[in-house]
């Protein structure tokens, strides 16, 4: 088994012991040395972001003290949920290994084909309310803002 996927699953299987979340790990690996690591904290920190993805991203930019986690891989014991998914892409992070698929996550009860399904029809300009409903109000004052940053010399895109 590739070392790092076994901290992946360690991790993941910890938390059948804990309860802090559901049975997920993961590690984010630069220069074949780790960096962070994470579990799912969802039920622990009761905070619905706190994946073992999402935890891993938080530790590690902690611990190279950047937001930039280019050149990294990140290991997962579980293929990402979207949330994860665009946490990873957000990091620069362009490599992911990963145990179990999407398919054996639903068959234990985790719930991500809606989210799936509401962002493919947003696509198509489709929006499901029963999942979430976008509404866009006072673009007017919120874009001042917006247009200040544009203008501003010192600016960092991330």
């Amino acid at each position: 088994m590739n070392k790092y996927m076994k901290i992946a699953r360690e991790l993941a299987k910890r938390n059948l012991t804990t309860n802090a979340g559901g049975p997920f790990g993961a590690c984010i690996v630069k220069n074949a040395e780790i960096i962070g690591k994470g579990s799912n904290n969802v039920i622990l920190n009761n905070d619905p972001t706190a994946h073992a993805e999402i935890m891993a991203i938080r530790d590690a930019a902690k611990n190279i003290n950047s937001y930039d986690l280019k050149d990294c891989e990140l290991y997962t014991s579980c293929y990402p949920c979207p949330m994860c998914l665009s946490a990873i892409i957000w990091s620069n992070i362009k490599i992911v290994y990963y145990g179990n698929t999407k398919e054996d996550a639903k068959k234990i009860g985790f719930r991500d084909d809606f989210i799936y399904n509401y962002i493919e029809n947003l696509s198509k300009n489709i929006q499901d309310k029963d999942v979430l409903e976008l509404i866009n109000i006072d673009k007017t004052e919120t874009i001042k803002e917006f247009k200040e940053f544009e203008n501003k010399d010192d600016k960092i895109i991330y």
